[in-house]
């Protein structure tokens, strides 16, 4: 939203909750704001760090932000799709409400739109200095690239990195892959084993340069999303082959943020945020990431797609050590962002996302503001998820076959086409993994996640059973 934000400040009432957590947070401070660090990975399944139980490498600075921070156990994406996810997360409204779905190509003409209100146009209101690094991913054109849209800075790719001649099925299908400088394109088909390392050093640079002011820092790597690179430093270093490397790479370039702050004297202002936009792409076997106990990955509405690791730390703010255990999503982060910087947001901005502060913090009693969760595969609503309860409405989804579990190298394997015949529920405390439809056990359940499923329709439309929806003006109450 490009045009100054209105004079309504954001205040969003949270029912009291459950959460694993020592002692409660204390309030923010009232000085200086501060400083914020978005880390937000590109297809890294929830099992991929060491505190959410990887096997082969180690992360010791991404799982020193889990114990010294609080560690989300059921936390969500949008649509386990990388231009959705991303709209999702910057907009805090459902992708479907912003009009950005799938994995916008080279030169699409949809991005995101002026009369969107970015995260960072919302730390600009607070006076922050802001800066992208990494993949972009909301449009390519000029006034849909991060300069445009709230970012003083920006240096990274505008897509998927394998959106490019090199792509091992369809090189034909892209041109060169630019790497952008601002809105210049600094260089074609980079080489992609120095991107870590470079989004890395550009982000610790702007923290050296505006440590005098409050800031705000999205460090959107392009790994571990396929084609895999590595730098130099980082080749051979684990055991679990080029995949390792990269998350091992990952971990270190969190480890030269953290320095850079605590170098700064920031460490105890600075709120740092580790997430990513969906689960492992399954189909590339030994160059994917693991979803752990769930179902599937990257492309489903099933836990192993829309679920992710999800790490806040702030000393002093956020409990050591915590864990929470309630449901909540990427679209939480703008309500909660602008409530704790005293953000005021416009009087007719309609928001999906709620302030999860007290979830954050680790307040005793916390519980998700949220009666449900939404899960749309493009314009579909396939499933919604309330307390501890999934039901899925039928439809397709893809499924990993052998072909895809033994890929080797880079090359993907063939999925074959499911289908979920029947509206089927799941109890996720008991059976994380949707194995064991209880539906017909629990029919007041699905009576009742099926009316939510019928308030989100009718908001945000479903070309499941009501084509042609538009989303509305206002959001489902919840």
């Amino acid at each position: 939203m490009r045009n100054a934000i209105g004079m309504l400040t954001l205040v969003l009432a949270l029912s009291a909750p459950f959460i694993a957590a020592a002692e409660p947070a204390a309030s923010p401070p009232t000085k200086r704001p501060p400083n914020v660090v978005l880390i937000f990975c590109d297809d890294l399944g929830y099992a991929d760090v060491g505190c959410y139980g990887a096997k082969g490498y180690t992360t010791p600075h991404i799982d020193r932000l889990a114990a010294e921070g609080c560690r989300f156990t059921d936390f969500y994406v949008a649509q386990a799709v990388c231009s959705a996810s991303r709209a999702a997360l910057l907009t805090g409204r459902y992708s479907n409400r912003v009009g950005i779905l799938g994995a916008l190509g080279p030169g699409a003409k949809n991005g995101i739109r002026a009369e969107e209100l970015t995260l960072a146009e919302v730390f600009k209101s607070r006076g922050y200095a802001t800066a992208a690094y990494g993949k972009w991913h909301l449009g390519d054109h000029g006034r849909f690239l991060p300069t445009d849209n709230g970012f003083d800075e920006y240096f990274g790719l505008p897509y998927s990195n394998d959106m490019w001649p090199g792509h091992p099925e369809t090189p034909k299908a892209y041109p060169p892959l630019p790497l952008f400088d601002g809105k210049t394109v600094i260089e074609r088909n980079p080489d992609q084993r120095k991107l870590t390392t470079a989004y890395t050093e550009r982000a610790v640079d702007f923290i050296d340069n505006n440590n005098d002011r409050p800031f705000f820092v999205y460090l959107a790597h392009s790994m571990p999303h396929v084609p895999l690179h590595v730098s130099a430093k980082f080749v051979g270093k684990s055991r679990r082959g080029l995949f390792g490397d990269v998350i091992e790479e990952i971990d270190w370039s969190v480890g030269q943020v953290m320095d850079a702050l605590k170098r700064n004297g920031l460490d105890d202002n600075t709120l740092v945020i580790f997430s990513s936009d969906n689960g492992p792409w399954l189909s590339y076997g030994d160059h994917a990431g693991s979803a752990g106990p769930f179902r599937e990955g990257k492309g489903t509405t099933f836990e192993g797609g829309v679920r992710e690791p999800a790490i806040f730390r702030w000393p002093g703010r956020i409990p050591a050590g915590a864990t929470c255990r309630e449901p909540a999503m990427t679209i939480d982060i703008l309500p909660t962002m602008a409530s704790l910087i005293g953000a005021e947001l416009p009087r007719e901005l309609v928001l999906d996302g709620k302030d999860i502060w007290p979830l954050v913090s680790a307040q005793p009693g916390a519980k998700s503001p949220h009666d449900a969760l939404y899960f749309y595969w493009d314009r579909e609503l396939q499933a919604v998820r309330a307390g501890k309860w999934k039901l899925h409405f039928p439809h397709d989804y893809r499924a990993q076959t052998e072909d895809t579990r033994t890929a080797r190298g880079g090359k993907p394997g063939q999925y074959r086409q499911e289908k979920i015949t029947a509206t089927s529920l799941f109890d996720l405390e008991a059976d994380p993994g949707e194995t064991k439809d209880v539906a017909g056990q629990n029919p007041d359940v699905v009576e009742r996640l099926s009316a939510l499923g019928d308030r989100a329709r009718k908001d945000l439309g479903d070309s499941l059973r009501t084509p042609g929806n538009k989303p509305s003006a206002a959001p489902p109450k919840s």
